[in-house]
């Protein structure tokens, strides 16, 4: 929900425009700082900013988005394999025109997934059907230093100069493997009936794969092993790669119902089941992914109306639900990292983020927001500075 102050709303962030009670009153109770989540030399991917915020060496574990999706959707790499992500996406033309296909549902990507296995895969090669428009490719034998671009960061661009590019001459029998399965799934999909079906509604067609950000299998602690203060730990998204870091964190998922991950999220759901979580649970990472979509579709309304959803619907029911607790909660509200509407994609700029517990002493600001959190108490802080001064109490 981070972003960038716009000219039409008085250039001001959304977070400063938007109608967010709730998260302003945890600025007043609570202390609030910048974190930077994306760390020196890499890309500012969910994964990144997920992992550096939960404590995790990127520099040790990281090993790219695919393979954290595996896990989710319960792929277990072998030693010899390498995962992608793999998007649906719509090209027009020469362009990439989204990287979502128009936001497809799981239910008619699943119908074409299957069918790309069915006439692209192989002992080698295997397709798996994720959520939405998110998917998996898994490549025995693969070499993993492949230079790929993030399909959200390249809307409206010319697809061709996209392709995967080996970043070692080892690695050009896999990039031009890559690269013949992104063409080939072109020339299919663009004939399924499906496809065929979503023109004729007006709707994008989903005619292209787009694999990218290839890993092997991460070797990370779970959070119980690096924290003592958590014995046991939930995790709550509709977002494979969020779910996927925490298997690997040891988190249990839970699934809500009409969870989504766009602007029609179940919030009210995700809030019950953090509320029921915490009654068992020390831990419990609670992610919504619909500003976040909202930013990569550049629609300053859609935005504002997630943010505001977030406080009231969300935020707000949590904090009522556990303010009489006989045990303190103590509560973290923070985006993982800025998408400007403007820029419709990720930034690596710090985000802002404020902790309240019982007993806390507040700093002195007022609002949530960007600018506001600069004075904040805790300063400017980076790495696994977060988690540990979040658990410290």
């Amino acid at each position: 929900m981070a972003d960038w102050p716009v000219e039409k709303l008085g250039n001001r962030t959304l977070l400063q425009y938007a109608d967010t009670p709730n998260m302003n009153r945890l600025a007043k109770m609570g202390r609030t700082g910048l974190l930077k989540t994306v760390a020196d030399g890499f890309h500012p991917g969910s994964e990144v900013a997920n992992m550096s915020i939960l404590g995790y060496d990127l520099s040790k574990v990281y090993e790219g988005r695919g393979v954290l999706e595996a896990a989710n959707i319960g792929v277990d790499l072998k030693s010899d394999e390498i995962a992608a992500r793999c998007n649906l996406v719509c090209i027009e033309g020469n362009l990439l025109k989204n990287h979502s296909a128009g936001h497809i549902s799981t239910d008619d990507a699943d119908v074409l997934i299957r069918y790309l296995q069915e006439k692209l895969g192989n002992e080698r090669i295997h397709f798996y059907t994720g959520i939405q428009y998110r998917h998996l490719l898994v490549i025995k034998g693969g070499d993993k230093r492949l230079i790929c671009a993030p399909p959200h960061d390249h809307p409206m661009s010319p697809f061709h100069p996209l392709l995967v590019k080996a970043e070692v001459p080892e690695a050009q029998e896999t990039a031009d493997l890559v690269n013949n399965l992104i063409l080939r799934s072109q020339e299919l999909l663009n004939e399924h009936p499906l496809n065929k079906q979503r023109v004729a509604e007006g709707k994008d067609p989903a005619n292209s794969i787009w694999p990218w950000s290839f890993g092997n299998r991460p070797i990370m602690q779970p959070l119980s092993k690096l924290f003592p203060q958590i014995h046991h730990g939930a995790v709550i998204s509709a977002v494979d790669l969020i779910n996927g870091i925490g298997y690997y964190a040891g988190l249990r998922r839970i699934s809500v119902k009409g969870a989504t991950g766009l602007y029609d999220t179940n919030y009210e759901g995700k809030a019950a089941a953090a509320v029921d979580a915490l009654k068992t649970d020390d831990f419990v990472y609670l992610h919504v992914e619909a500003s976040d979509e909202a930013g990569h579709e550049g629609n300053v309304p859609l935005k504002l109306k997630t943010i505001e959803n977030l406080d009231k619907r969300l935020i707000g029911p949590i904090m009522e639900s556990v303010k009489n607790w006989n045990e303190p909660v103590s509560i973290a509200v923070l985006p993982d990292h800025p998408t400007p509407c403007a820029l419709r994609t990720h930034t690596s700029e710090p985000i802002p983020f404020v902790i309240y517990y019982p007993g806390i002493k507040p700093d002195s600001v007022q609002t949530f927001d960007e600018m506001s959190c600069q004075k904040g108490g805790y300063g400017l802080i980076e790495k696994d500075q977060f988690i540990h001064i979040f658990l410290q109490n």
